[in-house]
């Protein structure tokens, strides 16, 4: 039996399918502050140390951790995943599509590339829809709290994991693998969809627009000027309500593509058989 061609829909997390930061449903309210608190820290902290925005926010939570008595383990953290807010429909969402990619011939599978943090998003419980997770990650010491950040991803090092995935090198360390020349790819860049929110997700809408992909700027209900401007000025191909149940907006635009994903794979056929 021929392998089905495979789609790539890769996601970010915050406010894509999270309605918000990770952070602002578990962790922050156990440090006893508020979102806005948290992150008006963070913002301080890096404009007086002229440190990066997302190591900035890692340092930060080990650091009020610390202040506040916490013992922050990567199983504390996971614990954190379980609060966390989704947009509607998003829990039923990765079921609904493997089963209309099935139905054309697809196989579809789902990457998670976010700035937010990996062991919170592992104890969420969409963790086990994504065949691979890349999102910032701690480093533990023996005692079982966070030494160092081991990975960090800012808007710009998201593009590099479109990359990866398409010639199916996952490891986020093998730097050899990623830029090694091959003559075929494992997923098409025609076969990656990206979904994401704004501005971080810029780069890498753009690369997947750029290479023959496709990419979904997705808002909150009502809220359509937070990425208009992104379709205006030729950066996404779609702007959808991040809304993921059946019969929507969101799901009609990612059906049309897995057919169109179908349709050219059977004319690709025909045209090698001839």
């Amino acid at each position: 039996m021929a392998k089905r061609p495979i789609l790539a829909i890769l996601y970010d997390f915050d406010s894509t399918l999270a309605t918000s930061d990770m952070q602002n449903f578990g962790f922050i309210p156990a440090l006893g502050l508020t979102p806005k608190e948290f992150w008006e820290e963070t913002t301080r902290f890096g404009e007086k140390t002229g440190v990066e925005r997302t190591l900035s926010y890692l340092y930060m939570m080990i650091r009020m951790s610390k202040e506040k008595g916490i013992h922050m383990t990567r199983d504390w953290l996971r614990e954190m995943g379980k609060h966390i807010e989704f947009f509607p429909g998003v829990l039923e969402w990765f079921s609904r599509i493997n089963e209309l990619g099935k139905e054309n011939g697809i196989k579809i599978e789902h990457y998670l590339i976010s700035s937010g943090n990996r062991e919170i998003v592992e104890g969420c419980p969409i963790a086990k829809e994504f065949k691979v997770i890349y999102a910032c990650e701690f480093l533990y010491g023996e005692n079982g709290e966070p030494i160092w950040p081991k990975l960090a991803i800012n808007y710009t090092q998201k593009t590099q994991y479109f990359f990866r995935i398409s010639k199916g090198v996952y490891d986020a360390n093998d730097d050899a693998g990623v830029n090694e020349k091959r003559p075929e790819r494992r997923i098409p860049y025609s076969n990656i969809v990206y979904i994401g929110d704004g501005m971080t997700d810029i780069p890498a809408m753009i690369i997947a627009k750029n290479n023959g992909g496709k990419s979904i700027a997705v808002y909150p209900r009502g809220k359509e000027e937070k990425v208009r401007h992104l379709f205006d000025d030729g950066r996404v191909n779609y702007v959808c309500p991040a809304d993921y149940r059946a019969g929507k907006e969101l799901e009609k635009v990612m059906g049309l593509i897995i057919q169109s994903v179908a349709i050219r794979e059977t004319l690709s056929k025909r045209e090698s058989n001839k």
